[in-house]
């Protein structure tokens, strides 16, 4: 079993966030709460090596490539992923270390109410 990751602030089922961490975890938050940009996340994260150039993104919308473009920085500039240009296209990767800190904000909540019947993780587990 491996370690959680070390996050900047304290779940919020145990104490309450400081302001800097609530105003930190609220950029990562209103980031990823556009559909657009969440389905590019998944696309990118989910992607085989763990990459995917922006060609193969563009694609999966109806949208123009400056609007893509335009969420993808919006990603960028919330830390969650970054880039690296070859040749004409950019490649797009996950930086987990920004990514862990949202999985680690709600996911000691969930193991801290338990379900009926049993322990929250368990249902997680079977469900």
């Amino acid at each position: 079993m491996t370690a959680a990751p070390t996050v900047c602030c304290a779940p919020i089922a145990r104490e309450p966030l400081s302001e800097n961490d609530a105003t930190e975890l609220a950029a990562l938050l209103k980031a990823v709460a556009d559909p657009v940009r969440l389905r590019l996340l998944s696309m990118i994260g989910s992607h085989a090596g763990g990459e995917a150039c922006v060609c193969d993104l563009t694609d999966a919308f109806d949208l123009t490539a400056p609007t893509i473009s335009h969420h993808l920085k919006v990603l960028r500039t919330a830390g969650l992923i970054d880039g690296e240009r070859r040749g004409t296209w950019v490649y797009y990767r996950i930086i987990p270390e920004t990514v862990a800190k949202l999985g680690a904000l709600f996911t000691p909540l969930a193991e801290a109410v338990p379900a009926a019947g049993g322990s929250a993780s368990a249902e997680l587990v079977t469900a």
